[in-house]
Protein backbone atom coordinates (compact mmCIF):
# COMPACT_ATOMS: atom_id res chain seq x y z
CA UNK A 1 0.00 0.00 0.00
CA UNK A 2 1.91 3.10 -1.22
CA UNK A 3 2.77 5.54 1.36
CA UNK A 4 2.14 3.88 4.19
CA UNK A 5 5.33 2.49 6.38
CA UNK A 6 5.69 -0.84 6.55
CA UNK A 7 3.25 -2.50 3.41
CA UNK A 8 6.04 -2.90 0.76
CA UNK A 9 8.52 -5.62 -0.67
CA UNK A 10 9.14 -8.09 1.80
CA UNK A 11 12.42 -8.71 2.99
CA UNK A 12 13.21 -12.57 4.22
CA UNK A 13 15.75 -13.28 7.00
CA UNK A 14 19.01 -14.08 5.28
CA UNK A 15 20.17 -15.88 8.34
CA UNK A 16 17.92 -18.03 8.77
CA UNK A 17 14.61 -18.66 11.32
CA UNK A 18 14.85 -18.30 15.03
CA UNK A 19 12.23 -20.41 15.76
CA UNK A 20 12.77 -20.21 19.80
CA UNK A 21 12.17 -16.18 19.98
CA UNK A 22 9.35 -14.33 19.77
CA UNK A 23 8.50 -10.24 20.09
CA UNK A 24 5.53 -8.60 20.66
CA UNK A 25 4.45 -5.76 18.33
CA UNK A 26 3.04 -2.10 19.85
CA UNK A 27 4.49 -3.45 23.16
CA UNK A 28 3.03 -2.19 26.12
CA UNK A 29 0.59 0.70 25.90
CA UNK A 30 1.53 1.30 21.90
CA UNK A 31 2.47 5.11 22.20
CA UNK A 32 3.41 4.92 18.35
CA UNK A 33 0.14 4.07 17.31
CA UNK A 34 -1.48 1.24 15.20
CA UNK A 35 0.61 2.62 12.24
CA UNK A 36 3.75 1.58 13.38
CA UNK A 37 2.18 -2.18 13.16
CA UNK A 38 2.77 -3.06 9.77
CA UNK A 39 6.86 -1.95 9.85
CA UNK A 40 7.74 -3.38 13.06
CA UNK A 41 6.08 -7.09 11.41
CA UNK A 42 8.35 -6.53 8.26
CA UNK A 43 11.48 -6.09 10.55
CA UNK A 44 10.72 -8.51 12.81
CA UNK A 45 10.19 -11.00 10.06
CA UNK A 46 13.36 -9.75 8.56
CA UNK A 47 15.35 -10.43 11.99
CA UNK A 48 14.47 -14.05 11.82
CA UNK A 49 11.88 -14.20 15.11
CA UNK A 50 9.75 -16.89 14.68
CA UNK A 51 6.62 -15.81 16.22
CA UNK A 52 5.09 -11.73 16.50
CA UNK A 53 2.63 -11.47 19.39
CA UNK A 54 0.02 -8.81 19.89
CA UNK A 55 -1.37 -8.03 23.21
CA UNK A 56 -5.16 -6.23 23.23
CA UNK A 57 -6.26 -2.76 24.90
CA UNK A 58 -9.01 -1.12 24.63
CA UNK A 59 -7.68 1.83 23.03
CA UNK A 60 -6.34 1.49 19.74
CA UNK A 61 -5.09 -1.87 20.18
CA UNK A 62 -8.75 -3.67 18.84
CA UNK A 63 -6.83 -7.23 18.38
CA UNK A 64 -8.49 -8.31 14.89
CA UNK A 65 -7.40 -5.53 13.35
CA UNK A 66 -4.09 -5.47 13.92
CA UNK A 67 -3.48 -9.26 13.36
CA UNK A 68 -5.28 -8.67 9.97
CA UNK A 69 -2.65 -6.38 9.19
CA UNK A 70 0.63 -8.78 10.40
CA UNK A 71 -0.36 -11.36 8.50
CA UNK A 72 -0.74 -9.41 5.23
CA UNK A 73 2.52 -8.02 5.50
CA UNK A 74 4.47 -11.40 6.75
CA UNK A 75 4.92 -14.83 4.47
CA UNK A 76 6.87 -16.67 7.08
CA UNK A 77 6.18 -15.26 10.40
CA UNK A 78 3.53 -16.70 12.82
CA UNK A 79 1.16 -14.23 14.58
CA UNK A 80 -0.59 -14.54 17.50
CA UNK A 81 -2.55 -12.87 20.03
CA UNK A 82 -1.80 -13.12 23.76
CA UNK A 83 -4.38 -11.82 24.47
CA UNK A 84 -7.52 -11.56 23.55
CA UNK A 85 -10.89 -12.36 25.47
CA UNK A 86 -13.21 -14.72 25.63
CA UNK A 87 -16.54 -12.86 26.61
CA UNK A 88 -16.25 -10.10 24.30
CA UNK A 89 -16.72 -11.54 21.18
CA UNK A 90 -19.84 -13.96 20.72
CA UNK A 91 -18.11 -17.69 19.92
CA UNK A 92 -18.58 -17.52 16.18
CA UNK A 93 -17.46 -14.40 15.31
CA UNK A 94 -14.12 -15.45 17.32
CA UNK A 95 -14.24 -18.86 15.28
CA UNK A 96 -14.75 -17.33 12.13
CA UNK A 97 -11.86 -14.76 12.61
CA UNK A 98 -9.38 -17.14 13.25
CA UNK A 99 -10.31 -19.21 10.58
CA UNK A 100 -10.13 -16.60 8.52
CA UNK A 101 -7.00 -15.37 9.42
CA UNK A 102 -5.97 -18.86 9.74
CA UNK A 103 -6.57 -18.98 6.13
CA UNK A 104 -5.13 -15.39 5.42
CA UNK A 105 -2.08 -16.53 6.67
CA UNK A 106 -1.31 -19.80 5.47
CA UNK A 107 -1.84 -21.08 8.92
CA UNK A 108 -0.16 -18.82 10.44
CA UNK A 109 -2.27 -17.80 13.10
CA UNK A 110 -2.15 -18.84 16.97
CA UNK A 111 -5.58 -17.14 18.52
CA UNK A 112 -4.32 -16.72 22.19
CA UNK A 113 -6.56 -15.73 25.03
CA UNK A 114 -6.44 -14.55 28.52
CA UNK A 115 -8.42 -14.34 32.11
CA UNK A 116 -8.31 -10.57 31.92
CA UNK A 117 -8.05 -7.82 34.98
CA UNK A 118 -11.06 -8.32 37.46
CA UNK A 119 -11.67 -4.96 38.45
CA UNK A 120 -11.91 -4.07 34.74
CA UNK A 121 -14.48 -6.16 33.71
CA UNK A 122 -15.89 -5.20 36.72
CA UNK A 123 -15.93 -1.49 35.54
CA UNK A 124 -17.34 -1.81 32.37
CA UNK A 125 -20.51 -4.23 32.89
CA UNK A 126 -18.89 -7.34 31.89
CA UNK A 127 -18.63 -10.74 33.46
CA UNK A 128 -15.61 -12.06 35.22
CA UNK A 129 -14.16 -14.73 32.79
CA UNK A 130 -13.64 -18.71 34.78
CA UNK A 131 -11.32 -21.31 34.12
CA UNK A 132 -14.18 -23.34 33.44
CA UNK A 133 -14.99 -20.70 30.89
CA UNK A 134 -11.66 -20.93 28.96
CA UNK A 135 -11.77 -24.58 29.18
CA UNK A 136 -15.55 -24.67 27.83
CA UNK A 137 -14.66 -21.84 24.80
CA UNK A 138 -11.26 -23.65 23.88
CA UNK A 139 -13.58 -26.83 23.75
CA UNK A 140 -16.09 -25.04 20.81
CA UNK A 141 -13.62 -23.56 19.09
CA UNK A 142 -12.36 -26.68 18.01
CA UNK A 143 -15.28 -28.06 17.64
CA UNK A 144 -16.75 -25.68 14.76
CA UNK A 145 -13.07 -25.73 13.57
CA UNK A 146 -14.00 -29.18 13.13
CA UNK A 147 -17.07 -28.41 11.09
CA UNK A 148 -19.25 -29.55 13.84
CA UNK A 149 -22.83 -28.18 14.02
CA UNK A 150 -23.43 -27.98 18.22
CA UNK A 151 -26.67 -27.63 18.88
CA UNK A 152 -28.28 -26.74 22.32
CA UNK A 153 -25.01 -25.71 24.11
CA UNK A 154 -25.19 -25.45 27.66
CA UNK A 155 -21.92 -24.78 29.16
CA UNK A 156 -20.16 -22.45 31.21
CA UNK A 157 -19.83 -19.81 28.14
CA UNK A 158 -23.36 -19.84 28.04
CA UNK A 159 -26.55 -21.61 26.27
CA UNK A 160 -26.62 -21.15 22.37
CA UNK A 161 -29.61 -23.29 20.31
CA UNK A 162 -26.81 -23.56 17.58
CA UNK A 163 -23.28 -22.85 16.97
CA UNK A 164 -22.13 -23.76 13.50
CA UNK A 165 -19.73 -22.51 10.72
CA UNK A 166 -19.23 -24.81 7.82
CA UNK A 167 -19.43 -28.28 7.96
CA UNK A 168 -16.69 -28.69 5.45
CA UNK A 169 -14.49 -26.95 7.71
CA UNK A 170 -11.48 -28.69 9.03
CA UNK A 171 -8.80 -26.26 10.57
CA UNK A 172 -6.01 -27.08 12.87
CA UNK A 173 -5.71 -23.56 14.61
CA UNK A 174 -3.49 -23.41 17.50
CA UNK A 175 -4.80 -21.85 20.32
CA UNK A 176 -2.90 -20.13 23.15
CA UNK A 177 -3.72 -18.74 27.03
CA UNK A 178 -1.71 -16.57 29.35
CA UNK A 179 -1.45 -18.03 32.26
CA UNK A 180 -0.92 -16.95 35.90
CA UNK A 181 -1.98 -19.56 38.53
CA UNK A 182 -1.73 -22.75 38.83
CA UNK A 183 -5.41 -23.28 37.84
CA UNK A 184 -4.98 -21.51 34.26
CA UNK A 185 -1.53 -22.94 34.05
CA UNK A 186 -3.13 -26.69 34.50
CA UNK A 187 -5.26 -25.46 32.08
CA UNK A 188 -3.05 -24.49 29.14
CA UNK A 189 -1.28 -28.05 29.61
CA UNK A 190 -4.31 -29.87 29.43
CA UNK A 191 -6.27 -27.69 26.59
CA UNK A 192 -3.86 -25.61 24.73
CA UNK A 193 -1.56 -26.04 22.43
CA UNK A 194 0.92 -22.52 23.86
CA UNK A 195 1.11 -21.46 27.20
CA UNK A 196 2.49 -17.86 27.53
CA UNK A 197 4.03 -16.58 31.27
CA UNK A 198 3.62 -13.41 32.57
CA UNK A 199 7.03 -10.94 32.57
CA UNK A 200 8.77 -10.70 35.54
CA UNK A 201 8.89 -13.89 36.66
CA UNK A 202 11.85 -15.16 38.75
CA UNK A 203 13.74 -18.23 37.89
CA UNK A 204 11.93 -20.36 40.54
CA UNK A 205 8.64 -18.81 39.55
CA UNK A 206 9.20 -20.07 35.60
CA UNK A 207 10.33 -23.81 36.59
CA UNK A 208 7.51 -24.46 38.77
CA UNK A 209 5.16 -22.81 36.18
CA UNK A 210 6.57 -24.63 33.68
CA UNK A 211 6.42 -28.43 35.61
CA UNK A 212 2.24 -27.13 36.61
CA UNK A 213 1.82 -27.36 32.97
CA UNK A 214 3.47 -30.02 31.48
CA UNK A 215 2.57 -32.54 34.26
CA UNK A 216 -1.06 -31.24 33.58
CA UNK A 217 -0.80 -32.30 30.05
CA UNK A 218 0.41 -35.77 30.95
CA UNK A 219 -2.00 -36.23 33.43
CA UNK A 220 -4.27 -35.28 30.37
CA UNK A 221 -2.95 -37.99 28.19
CA UNK A 222 -0.90 -35.37 26.03
CA UNK A 223 2.51 -35.02 25.35
CA UNK A 224 4.09 -32.47 27.62
CA UNK A 225 6.87 -31.35 24.92
CA UNK A 226 3.61 -30.90 22.45
CA UNK A 227 2.55 -27.86 24.55
CA UNK A 228 5.27 -25.30 24.70
CA UNK A 229 5.90 -23.04 27.62
CA UNK A 230 6.57 -19.14 26.69
CA UNK A 231 8.63 -16.94 28.94
CA UNK A 232 7.89 -13.36 28.25
CA UNK A 233 10.87 -11.76 29.44
CA UNK A 234 11.61 -7.99 29.25
CA UNK A 235 14.30 -7.10 27.31
CA UNK A 236 16.11 -3.80 27.62
CA UNK A 237 19.61 -3.73 26.63
CA UNK A 238 21.39 -0.42 27.82
CA UNK A 239 22.18 0.71 23.84
CA UNK A 240 18.54 2.79 24.49
CA UNK A 241 18.67 5.74 26.15
CA UNK A 242 18.03 5.83 29.78
CA UNK A 243 14.62 7.47 29.63
CA UNK A 244 13.15 4.87 27.47
CA UNK A 245 14.62 2.26 29.71
CA UNK A 246 13.30 3.50 32.61
CA UNK A 247 9.55 3.55 30.41
CA UNK A 248 10.32 -0.18 29.62
CA UNK A 249 11.45 -1.45 32.88
CA UNK A 250 10.22 0.78 36.22
CA UNK A 251 7.34 2.09 34.34
CA UNK A 252 6.27 -1.64 32.53
CA UNK A 253 6.41 -3.31 35.83
CA UNK A 254 4.71 -0.80 37.72
CA UNK A 255 1.91 -0.80 35.29
CA UNK A 256 1.59 -4.37 36.45
CA UNK A 257 1.58 -3.93 39.88
CA UNK A 258 -1.45 -0.63 39.43
CA UNK A 259 -3.19 -3.35 37.53
CA UNK A 260 -2.88 -7.07 39.27
CA UNK A 261 -0.05 -6.09 42.02
CA UNK A 262 -1.31 -8.70 44.67
CA UNK A 263 -1.12 -11.52 42.14
CA UNK A 264 2.17 -10.68 40.47
CA UNK A 265 3.77 -10.33 43.97
CA UNK A 266 2.16 -13.71 45.75
CA UNK A 267 2.67 -15.54 42.28
CA UNK A 268 6.83 -14.56 42.73
CA UNK A 269 6.91 -15.10 46.42
CA UNK A 270 7.94 -11.24 47.11
CA UNK A 271 6.93 -8.83 49.91
CA UNK A 272 3.60 -7.63 50.25
CA UNK A 273 4.40 -4.72 52.37
CA UNK A 274 6.45 -3.05 48.97
CA UNK A 275 3.18 -3.59 47.08
CA UNK A 276 1.35 -1.80 49.62
CA UNK A 277 4.33 1.32 49.65
CA UNK A 278 3.84 1.41 46.10
CA UNK A 279 0.43 1.86 46.08
CA UNK A 280 0.00 4.84 48.90
CA UNK A 281 2.84 6.99 47.20
CA UNK A 282 1.74 10.20 46.40
CA UNK A 283 3.27 10.25 43.06
CA UNK A 284 1.68 6.46 42.36
CA UNK A 285 -1.41 7.93 42.92
CA UNK A 286 -1.08 11.42 40.95
CA UNK A 287 -0.68 9.27 37.86
CA UNK A 288 -3.72 8.99 36.13
CA UNK A 289 -3.51 5.78 33.99
CA UNK A 290 -1.19 3.10 33.31
CA UNK A 291 2.29 4.35 34.57
CA UNK A 292 4.21 3.05 31.76
CA UNK A 293 2.05 5.20 28.97
CA UNK A 294 1.52 8.51 31.43
CA UNK A 295 4.76 8.82 33.84
CA UNK A 296 7.23 11.10 33.11
CA UNK A 297 11.33 10.62 33.29
CA UNK A 298 11.47 12.21 36.80
CA UNK A 299 8.14 9.94 38.09
CA UNK A 300 10.09 7.21 36.92
CA UNK A 301 13.00 8.39 38.70
CA UNK A 302 11.01 8.12 42.00
CA UNK A 303 8.93 5.08 41.56
CA UNK A 304 12.74 3.13 40.87
CA UNK A 305 13.34 3.82 44.22
CA UNK A 306 10.33 1.98 45.65
CA UNK A 307 10.74 -1.16 43.71
CA UNK A 308 13.43 -3.73 45.09
CA UNK A 309 16.75 -4.06 42.76
CA UNK A 310 15.22 -8.00 43.27
CA UNK A 311 12.19 -7.38 41.55
CA UNK A 312 13.77 -4.78 38.61
CA UNK A 313 16.33 -7.86 38.15
CA UNK A 314 14.13 -10.43 36.40
CA UNK A 315 14.44 -8.70 32.96
CA UNK A 316 16.62 -8.74 30.48
CA UNK A 317 19.64 -5.81 30.75
CA UNK A 318 22.71 -4.47 30.44
CA UNK A 319 24.98 -4.83 26.91
CA UNK A 320 23.40 -7.05 24.12
CA UNK A 321 25.47 -10.15 25.21
CA UNK A 322 24.40 -10.08 28.93
CA UNK A 323 20.66 -9.88 27.84
CA UNK A 324 21.72 -13.40 25.72
CA UNK A 325 23.03 -14.71 29.15
CA UNK A 326 19.69 -14.10 30.23
CA UNK A 327 17.51 -15.39 27.65
CA UNK A 328 19.90 -19.00 27.80
CA UNK A 329 19.45 -18.87 31.55
CA UNK A 330 15.39 -19.43 30.83
CA UNK A 331 16.03 -22.34 28.43
CA UNK A 332 18.05 -23.72 30.74
CA UNK A 333 14.96 -23.24 33.50
CA UNK A 334 12.65 -25.09 31.50
CA UNK A 335 11.29 -22.51 28.90
CA UNK A 336 10.34 -23.92 25.74
CA UNK A 337 10.38 -20.82 23.97
CA UNK A 338 11.38 -16.65 24.83
CA UNK A 339 9.55 -14.06 24.04
CA UNK A 340 11.81 -10.75 24.06
CA UNK A 341 9.19 -8.43 25.83
CA UNK A 342 8.63 -4.61 25.67
CA UNK A 343 11.38 -3.38 22.78
CA UNK A 344 10.71 -2.77 19.02
CA UNK A 345 12.37 -5.18 16.42
CA UNK A 346 14.99 -2.20 16.38
CA UNK A 347 15.56 -2.35 19.29
CA UNK A 348 15.88 -5.83 19.62
CA UNK A 349 18.22 -6.11 17.04
CA UNK A 350 21.73 -5.81 18.71
CA UNK A 351 20.40 -8.71 21.01
CA UNK A 352 18.84 -10.80 18.39
CA UNK A 353 22.86 -10.33 16.54
CA UNK A 354 24.53 -11.18 19.48
CA UNK A 355 22.20 -14.02 20.04
CA UNK A 356 22.74 -15.34 16.29
CA UNK A 357 26.78 -15.12 17.18
CA UNK A 358 26.99 -16.97 20.45
CA UNK A 359 24.38 -19.41 19.71
CA UNK A 360 26.33 -20.42 16.43
CA UNK A 361 29.70 -20.46 17.04
CA UNK A 362 28.38 -23.35 20.50
CA UNK A 363 26.99 -24.66 17.63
Amino acid sequence: MRGVPGWGPRVSPAEGTLEELGFYLLAGAGNEGPAALPGQARRGEELGFGTAFISERWNVKEASSLVGAACAVTDRMRIATAATNVNTRHPLISASWATTMHRLSGGRFTLGIGRGIAGVYNAFGIAEVTTAQMEDWAGVMRRLWRGEVIVGHDGPIGRYPVLALDPDFDEDIRLAIVAFGPATLALGGRAFDDVILHTYFGPETLRRCVDTVKQAAERAGRDPDGVRVWSCLATVGDHLPEPVRLIKTVGRLASYLQGYGDLLVRTNGWDPAVLQRFRADSVVTSIHGAIDAKATTAHLEHIAGLLPEEWLAQAATGTPGRCVERIRAEFATGADRVILHGSSPDELEPVVRAYRDIVGTEG
